[in-house]
Order: C-alpha cells, then sequence, then structure tokens
C-alpha cells in the first residue's frame, strides 16, 4: 500500500455501487449576468427556467421539456453543448438517488394518550417529556418541517398546527405539499413523522405529539426522483422561518453502500448552520439508520456523520437494542422507538385522517428527537445549532438502556456506539437551554497523520502526539467533533475496521466490519465522524488502527489520511473546487463568507479558495492588516492605506479613559511612594551611624555568625536536572530523565 500526503485537499466522491442511475429532464446551472443574458442562455439551448436554487446565489434550476423525464443515460448532445459554451460556468445534469424511508410496515389502529408509554411518567420508560410540559414548554413560537414524502394537511390532528410557509412540494415544484395516496405504495413516512412531532392535543383525536404547540410543515421530496438539486432546496427551504429540519431517510441501508450529499447539498448544509435562524443556524435533525439486520455502520452515511447534523439512535420500551440499529461513532442521542412485534411502538397520525399506534425504526426516534428539540428553543430561542449539540450531550442519560460497549469517556460521560450519550430527557434539556450561554467560536485543528508510504495487510497501527494547534489562535482544549478522513483502495472494502483512540483512552470505531460490501472501490477522501470525545482534551498521544478481519489476502494499494479536530470552527477542511467554485473548508461555494477573502481570485483554474481576514478587517482582499476593505464596529477604515483604525466605543474614548488613569496612579504614587522614601532614608542614616560606633569585634563576630547559618542551608539544597527526549519515529514513546544532583558547595 501506498500512501500520499495530499489527500487534504481532495474532493469526496460518493460510491453508487449496486444502485442503477436514473437521469432527470432537470439541470442545475450556474450563470452570472443579468436576466436578460439568463433568458438568452436558457433560450439558446432550449430550457425552461424554473427559477434559482438559492435565493442569493446563481445557481439556476432548468427544465429541458424535450428530454424524457426518465433515462438511464445522462443526454450527450444538451451536456457537449453545455460544456462548449463558454457562458456556462457549470451545470449538472440532475440524476435520481435512492433514498429509503426508515420504517417498518405497520397497520393503523385506534391509539389513545395511555398507550404512549414513552411519554408518560414511570420509573421504567421515562424520556421525561411531562416534565418539560409541566414547566410550561410545548413548542409555541418554533417551526419544524419534516422533509419526506408529503403530508395529509387536512389531518384532524394536524390541521391546526400546520404551517404552510414551512412547506412546498419540490417533486413536482409547487407550494402544496399534500400527500399522493396510492392503494400499492402508500406515501404516509411523512405524515406519521409529523405527527410524532406536532399532534394536536386534547382534541379527541389520535394521541399527542411532544411538541404539541409548535408548528409543522411538510416538504415532499421523497415522491420522486431525488437528485442533488431537490435536497439542497429542501435543505435550505425558508431557513429564516423554520427552525428544526427532521430527516428519516439517506442512503440505502444494505451494509454496502457508501454515500452523502453531493455538491449543492453540501453547500445547502453550510448555507443552514450559517444563515438559518437569522444566523443562529438550522437544526438537522438525521435518523442514524435501520440498517443493523445487513451489520450497516451509519458512518457510511454521509448524511449521519456530518458534523452539521444531530444523528439520533433508537431503542425499545425495554431499553434493549431493536433488530435494525446500526452503530457509530457519529451518533449523539437516543429516543424510544418500536422493536420486534413484541414491543410497543409509536402512537402518530396516519393517511386519510386516521391513527396508528405502529410507528417504529429510527423514522420515530428522529421526530421525537425533533420534538423535545422544539422545547428546549421555546425555553431558549437564542441557543444556536451547536448550542443545541452541546446540550444533547449534556441531557441525555445512559438511563436503563442495555448494550455490550457502554464505556467511560475522558470527561467521564457514559458513550455508546449504539446510544451515542443515551436516552435524550426532556425536562433536563429545557433547564438546562432555559440558563445556558452560548458557545464561544469554533477554532479548526488539523494534523497530517501519513506523511510516507505502508503497506496493510493485516493490521496497521499509526501512534502521534499531537499538540493541538499549542501556540497559535487554533489552539483546541475542548473536543466537539472529530474527523478522520481516509483515502483508501483495498480489495475487499468490508473486512476492514477503523480504531480511533483518544489520549484520555477514549475508542472510537470509525468502522465495523460490513460483510455485504465487497467492493474493492475503498474510501476516496471520506470522512469518519466521532463525537465521543466531546469536551475532552485533545493534546496528547492518538491512535489510529486500521485492520483487515477477512482473507490474508487482502491487500490495499493506496492509503492516505489526516486528522481534523473541531472544536469552535464552523467549518472544517479546505478542498479543491472546480472553477468558478471557491473552496471554503469542506465544501464548494459561489462566494466567500463575511471575514474571508478569495486566493487566487483573479484565476480561471482550481484551487480557487476562501481564507480568513486579518482580525482587524471585517472583510478584505488579502491575509495582512493593511488588506481591509471593510473595519469592524468601532473602527475606522483609512482607505488610503486599506487599514482599521483601533475600535474607539462610544460610551467613552480609550484616550480620555487612559489619561484620567494615568492621572490617578501619578497622584497614587505621590501619596503613597513619598512617606516610603522618607522612611527608606531614616533607615539608612540610621544604620550608617550604628556601624560607626560599633566594636571591631562585635561585628567581625556578626559576619561569622550570618556566613555559618548560610552554610547549614546550602547543605540542603539540591540541584535538579530535567530534560525530555522526544521521537517521531513510528511507535515511539517521549522519554523523561530526571537527574539529582547533591550540591557541593564548599565550607570555610
Amino acid at each position: 500500500m501506498i500512501c500520499s500526503s495530499n489527500s487534504l485537499y481532495v474532493l469526496a466522491k460518493t460510491s453508487l455501487t449496486h444502485q442503477q442511475v436514473i437521469y432527470t429532464n432537470s439541470w442545475a446551472l450556474y450563470l452570472s449576468g443579468t436576466p436578460e443574458q439568463i433568458n438568452k442562455i436558457a433560450k439558446k439551448h432550449g430550457f425552461h427556467i424554473l427559477g434559482k436554487i438559492f435565493p442569493d446565489g446563481n445557481y439556476y434550476h432548468m427544465e429541458q421539456r424535450g428530454v424524457a423525464k426518465q433515462s438511464l443515460q445522462a443526454h450527450y448532445l444538451h451536456n457537449l453543448r453545455l460544456k462548449m459554451d463558454p457562458k456556462v460556468l457549470w451545470f449538472a445534469q440532475q440524476s435520481g438517488r435512492s433514498r429509503n424511508r426508515r420504517h417498518s410496515f405497520t397497520v393503523p389502529t385506534d391509539p389513545f394518550f395511555n398507550q404512549q408509554w414513552y411519554l408518560v411518567h414511570s420509573e421504567a420508560f421515562n424520556q421525561n417529556v411531562v416534565a418539560a410540559w409541566a414547566r410550561g414548554y410545548t413548542g409555541k413560537g418554533v417551526v419544524v418541517s419534516i422533509l419526506d414524502d408529503g403530508l395529509e394537511t387536512s389531518h384532524p390532528d394536524l390541521a391546526e398546527n400546520y404551517d404552510p410557509l414551512a412547506s412546498y412540494d419540490m417533486n413536482d415544484n409547487d407550494p402544496n405539499p399534500e400527500t399522493q395516496y396510492s392503494l400499492t405504495r402508500p406515501r404516509r413516512h411523512g405524515t406519521r413523522c409529523a405527527g410524532v412531532v406536532a399532534a394536536v392535543a386534547n382534541n379527541g383525536m389520535c394521541g399527542v405529539g411532544v411538541a404539541h404547540q409548535a408548528k409543522i410543515g411538510g416538504v415532499r421530496m421523497l415522491d420522486g426522483q431525488v437528485t442533488d438539486l431537490i435536497e439542497a432546496m429542501s435543505l435550505n427551504l425558508n431557513q429564516k422561518h423554520i427552525d428544526i429540519y427532521s430527516a428519516s431517510w439517506g442512503p440505502e441501508d444494505l451494509g454496502r453502500n457508501l454515500e452523502g450529499p453531493n455538491t449543492l447539498a453540501k453547500e445547502a448544509f453550510i448555507r443552514g448552520i450559517s444563515n438559518g435562524r437569522g444566523g443562529l443556524g438550522s437544526i438537522y435533525v438525521w435518523a442514524s439508520g435501520n440498517g443493523g439486520a445487513s451489520f450497516d455502520n451509519c458512518n457510511c452515511d454521509g448524511y449521519t456523520n456530518s458534523i452539521y447534523t444531530l444523528s439520533v439512535g433508537s431503542t425499545t420500551e425495554k431499553g434493549t437494542l431493536p433488530f435494525y440499529s446500526e452503530p457509530c461513532s457519529a451518533i449523539l442521542t437516543t429516543t424510544y422507538s418500536g422493536g420486534s412485534f413484541q414491543h410497543h411502538r409509536i402512537v402518530t397520525t396516519d393517511l386519510h385522517q386516521s391513527c396508528t399506534s405502529d410507528h417504529t425504526g429510527t423514522s420515530a426516534s428522529a421526530p421525537l428527537a425533533a420534538g423535545i428539540i422544539a422545547l428546549a428553543l421555546e425555553a431558549n430561542p437564542r441557543l444556536t445549532w451547536r448550542d443545541v449539540q452541546h446540550l444533547v450531550v449534556r441531557a441525555s442519560r445512559l438511563a436503563d438502556l442495555r448494550t455490550h460497549d457502554w464505556r467511560t469517556n475522558g470527561v467521564g460521560r457514559p458513550v455508546s456506539h449504539y446510544y451515542g450519550y443515551g436516552l435524550l430527557d426532556a425536562g433536563r434539556l429545557v433547564d438546562l437551554a432555559s440558563k445556558w450561554k452560548t458557545v464561544k467560536p469554533q477554532k479548526k485543528c488539523t494534523i497530517d497523520l501519513i506523511t510516507r508510504s505502508f503497506e496493510l495487510r493485516m493490521k496497521l497501527t499509526l501512534r502521534w502526539n499531537v499538540t493541538a494547534c499549542h501556540g497559535t489562535r487554533n489552539w483546541i482544549r475542548s473536543l466537539e467533533h472529530i474527523q478522520a478522513r481516509l483515502t483508501l483502495t483495498y480489495s475487499r472494502r468490508g473486512d476492514l475496521s477503523i480504531t480511533l483512540i483518544s489520549p484520555k483512552k477514549t475508542i472510537s470505531n470509525l468502522l465495523t466490519t460490513r460483510p455485504y460490501d465487497k467492493t474493492s472501490a475503498g474510501f476516496s477522501d471520506w470522512a469518519f465522524m466521532s463525537t465521543h470525545c466531546w469536551d475532552e482534551d485533545p493534546s496528547g498521544y492518538w491512535v489510529l488502527q486500521i485492520e483487515n478481519n477477512g482473507d490474508s489476502n487482502n491487500r490495499g494499494t493506496r492509503i492516505s489520511a489526516d486528522i481534523l479536530k473541531l472544536t469552535k470552527n464552523n467549518y472544517p477542511l479546505f478542498i479543491e473546487c472546480i472553477y468558478p467554485l471557491y473552496g471554503f473548508e469542506n465544501s464548494c461555494l459561489m462566494s466567500c463568507p463575511p471575514h474571508y477573502y478569495v486566493s487566487n481570485g483573479n484565476s480561471t483554474r482550481s484551487y480557487q479558495r476562501c481564507l480568513p481576514c486579518h482580525r482587524n478587517c471585517l472583510t478584505c482582499f488579502g491575509k495582512q492588516d493593511t488588506n481591509c476593505l471593510d473595519c469592524p464596529p468601532y473602527s475606522t477604515l483609512d482607505s488610503r492605506r486599506s487599514t482599521c483604525s483601533p475600535p474607539v466605543y462610544p460610551w467613552d474614548h480609550k484616550g480620555k479613559v487612559t489619561n484620567g488613569m494615568d492621572r490617578t496612579a501619578a497622584v497614587l504614587g505621590i501619596l503613597i511612594g513619598g512617606p516610603l522614601v522618607i522612611l527608606f532614608v531614616m533607615w539608612a542614616i540610621a544604620w550608617m551611624v550604628s556601624r560607626s560606633f560599633l566594636p571591631r569585634g562585635a561585628a567581625r563576630n556578626q559576619v561569622d555568625i550570618s556566613t555559618s547559618h548560610s552554610n547549614d542551608e546550602s547543605r540542603d539544597v539540591e540541584m535538579v536536572v530535567f530534560s525530555i527526549t522526544e521521537s517521531q519515529a513510528e511507535n515511539s514513546e517521549s522519554t523523561s530523565t530526571f537527574t539529582n544532583i547533591p550540591n557541593t558547595s564548599r565550607e570555610t
């Protein structure tokens, strides 16, 4: 196996193995120009403009009505003409992507509130939701949108809370997300998820939603070809209005797929956490997956293991693992759901204005968590997306959840690859939220791990010492997420397991063996993520183990890796992007955010990146403090020198305050220092007079006594020599040597 150290800037690729690609008649294009120019380009290529993908960007959604809505091949002629047109800076014919609803088939029943065992306060089953209600929190003022297959908006248990501003039909491109009824393939998933969150209380219908006074919307986006464009537009729908997006879907849970968001969806996540909720960040709650029976691992799902999503696992009424539960180190918390046919399931709304007590899977757990988080946002509407993750970690508890892999991490918190930090406690969450102080801005620290060639046969262990960027402005002392990005080609990917061990001995199983994953595609700059080291100090020795658990004839041909630790930064790695996109951490954007400037701004080639401005500048054209374009509040821009003045606050002028302090210090110095000087002069005169009249013998005896005392003291003093030697070679240990040397002072 040959290693490469340049994987830090390689764009992640997703695997569509075992999936047949279906191309649609929709295109996403990046165009720059006036509306008239855009219309001319669309007309030239025979496209019909459906609108902008992002309201403030230059991505356009266009449709070619002369092309079949579904095809097994990309349209060669249209794509070639677009490629040859210099005014088309980027384009992509949209292809369908397999997204499965994470639920099991159930039969509707007649539920009642006393059947909602997961809400009722008891010692055995306690998410402590009633305690949050008793404090007056019911989700009022919070908006939740269900990204799924539609919503029965007229359902009597949803209609009162239905919010059309949080709803849209992305599949048919109209404002009505109404579900499409079918006898052979009922689209009930979105309606069921919505009832878990916000079913109306005290109306004599079905049960009660966790946040039964929250507003609920639905986005119909799974009932058709799911394209990158549709995902992106769903994730950013009305982001200033919607607080929480709940998604109970993802790539197929077959134990062999490796797939995540594409270009537009990645940018949508970035825009969501940056601009959503007025800059506080949209909350994305995600079902961890139902691939347990296929030995799947949710770290192979790029939606669940994203740092921008809050991944939710499931447990049964008895605190046991459901058969569908899949493990990974990205799961943050757990809520209740159904298990086998012997377990009670979740009560919710169903199609045809009916109810069911048979909702199950992580599809039920994610909206249950979304409803509990809605209660926390009512308690404190100023929570950021990172605040919510911090609170969820602290409000989750071991409870009675049973599994074999509970461990205590470096800060004393129990954590599991199936349950995250445990069962989410609604009462505890709202209590913490009501008095929570916003976390400080994030920082990032990136470490290149593999810088030379390795061959992986059965097991490869890498050990390295991390200073966590000590001595720089990115010094990290408390972790949030940690990502290990890996590029590896291997003869049978499913035989691999990957383990990361922190300096505090916390073990994160980044990847477990997947027997159905027989591909040799390996990993291409894939980001494995762990939340198990939350709040740990990252300084010290880390260990990464990559192990072949299959045939000894398995071979790897290429490996490269780097480690990214995140604690106080909104964005992770820089990557390469194709012109005209700019690389901003792990995504490609159309423009750089505030406080960043474009490197190689005049280039029409790759490697254009968004780099941070100097701390004195608000916006800039370079990294120096003489490259400012605009200044922070209370600073003034010198347009000739392109510099910003020190801040002058409106309540006082810094110069006046400094002068006043100087005058005060001078007065105090005179009042205190004057008497001290007089006392010192008087003492010096007295000492000189006494020396003049003392006998010589007495003076000599005084000196001898002092010297003798000094020698007695010096015998008890030792010299300590401390030396540390560090070796950066593989598997080397730091050695410390302490040498004690007695003091050999001579006596007279």
